[in-house]
């Protein structure tokens, strides 16, 4: 290890913003702005790697900043649960990076440099996120990583963008300062403390009822998480480039929202306490019912991104149910999920957004015949369909597995079903997209395509893949989801240090 632990926790925070404010000053070197982007990246993946070894023998690095009110400060603290998320964080920041330069060069996306520079500073804030020591930190890091990403969602500056971003912003704001802001308040009035804490802060300082409606609000005030009804933010940020998507549904967004829900359970409530009281046991059906009711949505959009997007909301609640079980088999299965999603799904939005790319076909039923022209691609989606439905030998298989084991040692056979119900559904809308377009036959208008006044002709079946950049990418996460089947311990390992009680 090249560092002190404390510093390599400041070091995962200051190096993005250093590539933040170095970005710009080569705005117009467009080879020498990535170089900085992808340094960056690859210098952060290398620090929080390096706090692995640390934090499996018990170091837990804590960094104080100043107080903010009274008896909370602003603090920082590596523990086993955050780890993994700044770690998806982290390494797929490289591999996103590495497919945004294939991407947005050739779609001659506008306003690159701001592009890459609201990327570095999002990454910093999840990583706050991931190791914030108290209810406070992840608060002011939430609303960082929100404003942050307001601009990539309206980065193509239509009306469908700019309509995009208000509802983003207003969904994603308004929840956090209804909802979560007041339960932040009311614990630390409640509890005398708002630090994370092993076994949680909350034990025998409320009746069940009011334990449940505190909860709530902190489930529907991390708007994140995408918990229906405080969804539509998600489907309607779609309208920006492939790569911001990718951010939003697998690297740092929707991560963040359902690890702070997670690190909110283990830690302030702790599952012992839910446990007694039965305060998750009316709340639980709210993301159940979310897996079922997103997946049937998603299977009439017939807009490939779309239908991704009704894929990850339905995906997002697994991770809250699990949560939710209060199980700590539940928590591993969440934990893992967190990881398997998000390798799987960034890799089924870098297909859609290679699709694009290539062939300028944003439809499902555009697809069909097109795996000869596409084979990379479609194979590589395949891979990611298989690990979100669960199949092995993919990575997805041990989240689910683990999910269905904490529901029955929660004694909640219904949610079992559920989770059997859902892999069904998942199975029913993702994979007869590879399998029309490796086995269906071309419509005969389908001949040529147009793409950037470039007319490519795809009737003779000839290869035309995206740009090398963005294969390299779709390969690594691909190869990432059958890694985590047959090498899943390093997170197993990580998620057994949590401390349950």
């Amino acid at each position: 290890m090249f560092a002190e632990p404390t510093t390599l926790v400041l070091l995962a925070l200051v190096i993005p913003l250093v590539a933040a404010v170095l970005i710009p000053l080569f705005n117009n070197q467009p080879n020498l702005r990535e170089a900085v982007t992808l340094l960056a990246a690859g210098s952060v993946a290398v620090v929080v790697w390096s706090l692995y070894g640390p934090v499996m023998a018990g170091a837990r690095p804590e960094l104080h900043g100043p107080e903010i009110v009274p008896g909370i400060s602003l603090g920082l603290k590596v523990e086993p649960l955050g780890l993994i998320y700044a770690l998806v964080a982290s390494t797929l920041w490289i591999v996103n990076s590495i497919y945004s330069i294939g991407y947005m060069r050739d779609n001659s996306e506008p306003r690159q440099t701001s592009f890459y520079v609201c990327f570095a500073v999002a990454i910093s804030s999840a990583i706050a996120i991931a190791f914030s020591a108290n209810l406070v930190t992840l608060f002011l890091a939430y609303e960082v990583l929100t404003v942050s990403t307001y601009p990539l969602v309206t980065h193509k500056a239509t009306d469908d963008a700019r309509k995009a971003g208000r509802k983003y912003l207003l969904l994603l704001i308004g929840t956090s300062m209804v909802l979560l802001l007041p339960a932040i308040i009311a614990t630390s009035a409640i509890a005398g403390t708002a630090e994370f804490t092993p076994g949680g802060i909350l034990a025998n300082k409320l009746a069940p009822a009011a334990m449940m409606g505190l909860l709530a609000l902190y489930v529907f005030g991390i708007g994140k998480a995408a918990v229906m009804p405080v969804h539509f933010w998600l489907p309607a940020a779609m309208v920006a480039p492939t790569p911001v998507s990718a951010l939003l549904h697998a690297v740092a967004v929707v991560k963040a929202g359902v690890f702070s829900i997670l690190k909110i359970v283990v830690y302030v409530f702790g599952i012992d306490t839910l446990q007694t009281t039965g305060a998750a046991d009316w709340l639980i059906w709210v993301p159940a019912g979310t897996i079922i009711v997103a997946s049937l949505i998603a299977m009439t959009k017939d807009n490939l991104k779309a239908r991704l997007a009704y894929s990850t909301i339905s995906q997002l609640s697994y991770i809250v149910t699990g949560a939710l079980l209060a199980t700590s088999l539940g928590v591993v299965g969440s934990g893992f999920h967190i990881v398997t999603h998000a390798v799987g799904k960034i890799t089924l939005f870098f297909c859609a957004g290679a699709i694009y790319t290539a062939l300028h076909k944003t439809e499902i039923s555009e697809l069909t015949g097109l795996g000869k022209v596409m084979p990379f691609t479609f194979a590589a989606f395949t891979i990611g369909t298989l690990s979100i439905i669960g199949l092995p030998p993919l990575g997805g298989t041990w989240s689910k597995w683990y999910l269905a084991l904490g529901a029955i040692e929660g004694h909640k056979l219904a949610i079992v079903a559920i989770l059997m119900i859902s892999s069904l559904l998942n199975i029913a809308y993702l994979l007869p997209i590879p399998f029309k377009a490796f086995f269906g036959k071309r419509p005969a208008s389908a001949g040529a395509a147009a793409t950037h006044g470039h007319a490519h002709d795809h009737a003779d079946g000839k290869i035309h893949e995206a740009p090398t950049a963005c294969l390299i990418a779709i390969g690594a996460t691909s190869l990432g989801c059958v890694l985590l089947f047959f090498y899943p311990d390093f997170v197993f390992d990580l998620l057994k240090q949590i401390p349950l009680r």
